[in-house]
């Protein structure tokens, strides 16, 4: 039995949406799926046996998160991510190449879509052919991570899946720029081909990333350069515009001229709009921080509300006997009244977090098994309807 393979096992005949299994050494997953983001080998307010008893099926870690601490080597030496966070099914990791930029900029993920965040220490200090240079946000030490490296970094820590590194441009960056960097991160990629390659020894598969900003041309371009490459699987990233409509248009522009076979992560998206409507162009995968830091702020994932959460600080919550939702199976969901974690946060007790955060994981899980339920049934337009959501 091969280690690694992803097979079609039914497509959507009303839209390219098909489900899947992808295998890897840590087991095998249905796709439609959601990656959770254990960005530091944590998922914040939530340990790993309880992501199980969830139904999480897959995780990621962060490549740049973990190179500055604990470093990569120690994380090797405690036997690798799975066993170090006690995690034991699949897992990706990213390359660090969004973070080296989020971070050295000064900001986050807004001005990936749209504007810089001021007030934020700038970290990177060049971006070259070589590689990016930037500094420690800990201690200030001087980093420079290559394509080769990157590679080296993920080996270390070990998940199943692996990114190739990229430059991750701006919105407000210009096409001639945007044309410049893709074309750049395409010889990073054949770097990357070559010391994954040097170093494979079948315990891990590399994905291509299509980059090329809000730009037609140039996203078909960087979609057939990963389908020329042997990457196992394709991810999708960059600027996406900002707003959901142009979110699922830009990274429709890709979809025709993806290796068809492969399978497809969306990076960094993973509101319940951008998924439904990104699973019918055909994607597999999706990941994102927000159900998780949602949950820290307050808001609880109701799907069916009009806001599609609510906030659980508010007075009117304060005496409420109901429970979150008491379909999904999980005690954070159904034993627990709004009141009382209402309570919890006003009175800033952790568990507060713990429960919402665990909520919000089974909302999200919940949605993918309905996702596959759906496009096994031929009825995902419904589907997409009963969620607010138009395909």
């Amino acid at each position: 039995m091969t280690n690694f393979a992803f097979d079609l096992l039914h497509r959507d005949p009303a839209t390219r949406a098909r489900i899947g299994k992808l295998v890897t050494p840590h087991g095998a997953i249905e796709t439609p799926n959601f990656i959770f983001c254990a960005t530091k080998a944590a998922m914040k307010a939530c340990a790993a046996d309880t992501l199980r008893d969830l139904g999480v099926d897959i995780i990621l870690a962060n490549t740049y998160h973990l190179l500055i601490q604990p470093g990569s080597k120690l994380v090797q030496d405690m036997g690798g991510l799975h066993d170090f966070m006690q995690w034991h099914g699949p897992m990706l990791t990213d390359s660090g190449g969004y973070q080296i930029f989020a971070m050295g900029h000064g900001s986050i993920s807004a001005e990936i879509k749209r504007k810089a965040i001021p007030g934020r220490r700038r970290t990177l200090s060049q971006i070259t052919e070589d590689g990016a240079y930037f500094q420690s946000y800990t201690d200030g030490k001087q980093i420079f991570l290559t394509p080769e490296n990157s590679i080296q970094i993920q080996r270390e820590l070990g998940a199943d899946l692996i990114v190739m590194l990229d430059e991750c441009t701006p919105f407000h960056v210009d096409k001639d720029y945007t044309a410049r960097s893709m074309q750049m991160t395409h010889r990073w990629g054949d770097r990357c081909i070559a010391e994954f390659d040097r170093s494979d020894d079948g315990a891990q598969k590399l994905y291509g990333i299509v980059q090329g900003g809000v730009y037609q041309d140039l996203r078909r371009e960087a979609a057939e350069y990963t389908a020329s490459r042997p990457f196992f699987g394709t991810a999708v990233g960059g600027c996406l515009g900002d707003t959901k409509d142009a979110i699922i248009e830009i990274a429709g522009y890709a979809m025709p001229y993806v290796a068809p076979d492969r399978p497809v992560h969306l990076l960094g998206m993973g509101g319940i709009e951008e998924i439904i409507r990104g699973v019918a162009l055909g994607i597999d995968t999706f990941d994102c921080v927000s159900p998780t830091r949602m949950a820290r702020h307050g808001w609880a994932l109701a799907p069916f509300e009009p806001m599609g959460r609510i906030n659980i600080r508010n007075a009117r919550y304060r005496e409420d006997k109901s429970p979150l939702d008491d379909t999904l199976g999980n005690a954070a969901s159904g034993a627990y009244s709004k009141a009382y974690i209402h309570h919890l946060f006003k009175a800033q007790e952790i568990l507060g977090l713990q429960l919402l955060t665990q909520h919000n994981i089974a909302v999200m899980v919940r949605l993918m098994a309905d996702i596959r339920a759906a496009i096994r049934a031929g009825t995902l337009p419904e589907l997409a309807r009963r969620y607010g959501v138009t395909i």
